[in-house]
């Protein structure tokens, strides 16, 4: 039986791949207006408004592994850099339209001359609030785009092929309608031969030569989103949040009901959503279920004839899938590693159901804002709920969406009965080992009563005679185990000083902290990553310090015996190259470690934003100093902890220029893994250096090939390394300190991790080259 089904199985899916064949030449799909959209045919390919806070567009085509010449791979930016900044995306068949970010006007362009707009001259000058691209037409609503109260009437255009592979446009006549050029549209999408828009106020209607098959007729509902394949339409409820299609059947089988969605995208043969609750995709009509991402949520997707794309929630990259191929196969489009917009740039508040994307969340320390211009903002809609194996740890709030843990970090009863765990079997033991505790607890009170009352008759008051001693205690080990030592100085009223000594953290008070830091304000941040904010304090004494402060997500996901476990990790660490632990807080809920102060920032700051330049005898102490920081943390320790995430922004500058290593990981590896770990920071350590050499970022699109690994190994190995020297650093007399720096990046960064040098080994070599380099 099981065999029988296989084979049946298998003849479906050849049954389907001949009719998905046979469509190939004719099918297109088109998507609503959004940060990433997707043209269509055999020159297609995917564009999508990056993170970099410019709105720049970056695009991708086909993988090069395919056989045709015209399905070859499409390079990305910057061969795409003729085109301008975008507000928003809709792609046709072969082609892509946008709004122009500065001026709202529309722009449209092929893969064959991205520099060449298809906008028809007598349009170029008018402002757009919404565009919409069908298979070889694009309609338009008048007014800016920033602004909601000056909508208009729609335009229509038409681009067809003029041969030899070029494209031209012209005003359409096929898609003016009488019938709506009087009236003001919200909104507006395409398909093959027909347009559909959202009346402002209220309704939909449709248009163009192919507009009757869909049978929408007498439609009063709005829409917050719109999506159209070949000849279906499809459209999320303004009021319930639901699906509504119309048009080919076939084409909308399986369209779900009773499900919430807040973004649609149309394929060829199938259509995709992103559900309300956990930002899941869902897909409709002729597709493979199988290869959807699973527990991945999503805040945009756009699909062509058979792959979809989208941006993921969680780091604003990218993720494409085939819509229809068997497991093994991979999807046509293969991404560039970007930064991708989690949507469109608006102004004014975010409404009810949605928060304020905080670009803080990218972790990325050359970001501010993620629209070109500061009044603006991204209003992305909030999830409710989670994916399956994780529980809701933190709700929604004005500038976050909801947080998601895995079930295997859930400590409580309320996401043990989320996750559908049962209650550890000591949970009763306990329960009764605290009622004895009680019992013990008020036996010993009342005893205790009575004891005081008979010392009070007959032992002196000697606590008349002395006066009170300090309250405040300093553990003699990093967590104040059981041993506590008093404070000598019985009458100050001020804080503890830091301690210097190695394996002692002073134990602060949540109070002082607040007062060091003006109550964690936000011009004393001057950092924040995955872990939290870090602030600049000023001790009661004068002393400066960092104080890291863990967020809620940090909290939720370590407990406190795991915080123990790291304060004995961190306070065992003290090296010269290392930013120190100093001291810590756990008071009211809170996690706050206090480290020394680096007042110089960043080697990331000094390479890359705009502070001041590092001459060559500074970045080859620092680049010696990291390495033996990081060798201290492989060396010195049994099992060695492993960093995880060396590069230039975790490599702080002290108050002498002095290069100390930062946010290194605590939980060391297993001895499966710990070899494969270790190399893969000494292959960070090799980016560090090839950074600190050239003065090129780790990836910058501004360059061809983006990534430095890509651009400067073959350089190297061609003996060519003085050409990634920094040309804005005064080259030194000397440049052979400078190509050893280079032939030791070069090996760092191998291929194999087997074949790249220890940390100790490049810490020596640095050592020799610094000694060396003397005379630069």
């Amino acid at each position: 039986m099981q065999t029988h089904q296989t084979i049946s199985g298998f003849s479906q899916f050849l049954l389907l791949s001949l009719l998905l064949l046979l469509f190939f030449k004719t099918a297109s799909g088109f998507g609503s207006m959004g940060p990433i959209s997707a043209s269509f045919g055999e020159s297609g390919f995917f564009c999508a408004i990056d993170a970099s806070g410019k709105q720049d567009v970056v695009c991708w085509g086909k993988n090069s592994s395919e056989s045709t010449p015209s399905s070859a791979s499409l390079p990305t930016s910057p061969s795409f850099s003729d085109i301008p900044a975008m507000a928003a995306l809709s792609g046709g068949e072969g082609f892509l339209c946008g709004i122009l970010a500065n001026t709202s006007q529309a722009y449209c362009w092929s893969s064959i001359a991205p520099g060449i707009d298809l906008v028809p001259p007598t349009l170029r000058t008018t402002a757009y609030a919404h565009i919409a691209a069908g298979k070889s037409h694009v309609c338009a609503i008048r007014g800016s785009y920033y602004s909601d109260h000056d909508l208009g009437t729609v335009d229509c255009w038409e681009i067809y092929e003029t041969g030899n592979n070029t494209l031209s446009s012209k005003q359409s006549t096929l898609f003016s309608d009488q019938s709506i050029s009087n009236l003001a549209f919200k909104k507006v999408v395409s398909g093959e031969g027909f347009s559909c828009g959202g009346i402002r106020e209220g309704g939909l209607i449709c248009w163009g030569p192919n507009s009757s098959n869909l049978g929408v007729s007498g439609v009063v509902d709005n829409f917050t989103a719109l999506a159209s394949g070949k000849a279906s339409l499809c459209g999320i409820s303004e009021v319930t949040g639901e699906v509504q299609c119309w048009g080919d059947s076939d084409l909308l089988a399986g369209h779900p009901i009773d499900t919430q969605y807040v973004a649609l995208a149309s394929g060829a043969r199938h259509f995709c959503g992103i559900r309300d609750d956990n930002h899941g995709v869902e897909c409709w009509g002729i597709f493979n279920s199988s290869l959807v991402p699973k527990g991945q949520g999503f805040v945009a997707i756009a699909s062509s004839d058979f792959t979809t794309c989208g941006i993921r929630e969680d780091d604003l990259l990218l993720e494409c899938w085939a819509a229809n191929a068997t497991s093994s196969q991979k999807p046509e489009y293969d991404p560039p590693l970007e930064l991708c917009s989690p949507g469109l740039c608006s102004p004014g508040f975010c409404g009810v159901g949605k928060f304020a994307f905080n670009v803080s969340v990218l972790n990325e320390v050359d970001l501010t804002s993620l629209c070109v211009r500061n009044d603006l903002t991204i209003c992305s809609p909030c999830g409710s709920n989670c994916s399956e194996g994780y529980f809701l740890s933190s709700s929604c709030t004005q500038h976050a969406d909801r947080v998601c843990t895995a079930c295997s970090l859930c400590q409580n009863s309320t996401c043990r009965d989320i996750c559908g765990l049962q209650a550890p079997p000591e949970m009763k033991s306990k329960l009764w080992h605290h009622i004895w505790r009680l019992v013990i607890i008020f036996g010993s009170c009342a005893l205790g009563f009575l004891l005081i009352s008979i010392s009070w008759c007959f032992l002196p008051r000697l606590t008349t005679s002395r006066k009170e001693e300090g309250t405040k205690k300093q553990f003699k080990s990093c967590i104040g185990k059981p041993e506590l030592e008093a404070d000598n100085n019985e009458d100050s009223e001020a804080p503890l000083s830091v301690v210097p000594c190695p394996g002692v953290a002073q134990v602060f008070r949540l109070s002082e902290l607040k007062d060091a830091t003006n109550g964690f304000k936000e011009f004393n941040e001057v950092g924040r990553g995955s872990y939290g904010f870090v602030y600049k304090a000023v001790l009661a004494e004068g002393q400066q310090v960092a104080v890291k402060r863990a967020n809620a997500a940090t909290i939720i996901h370590t407990n406190s015996r795991d915080f123990e476990m790291e304060l004995e990790v961190l306070c065992k660490i003290r090296h010269c190259n290392i930013v120190n632990l100093l001291g810590y807080c756990s008071e009211m809920g809170e996690r706050l470690l206090v480290y020394e102060y680096m007042p110089h920032g960043t080697l990331y700051d000094h390479l890359h934003s705009g502070l001041s330049p590092l001459n060559w005898g500074f970045r080859l102490k620092i680049a010696m100093q990291a390495a033996k920081g990081i060798e201290y943390l492989h060396k010195e320790f049994v099992p060695p902890i492993v960093h995880r995430d060396v590069k230039t922004s975790n490599i702080l500058l002290d108050s002498e220029w002095g290069a100390r290593i930062a946010d290194f990981g605590l939980l060391t590896s297993n001895d499966k893994d710990l070899g494969g770990d270790l190399e893969s920071d000494v292959y960070n350590f090799g980016i560090v250096l090839l950074e600190i050499l050239s003065g090129r970022k780790a990836y910058d699109r501004d360059y061809t090939p983006p990534s430095i690994v890509e651009w400067a190994l073959p350089l190297i190995k061609q003996n060519k390394a003085a050409a990634i020297i920094d040309r804005y650093v005064t080259l030194p007399r000397n440049v052979e300190p400078l190509l050893k720096l280079a032939d030791i990046a070069g090996l760092a960064v191998k291929e194999k991790p087997n074949e790249r040098p220890t940390m100790s080994d490049i810490a020596s070599w640095l050592e020799h080259i610094v000694k060396d380099g003397l005379t630069l």
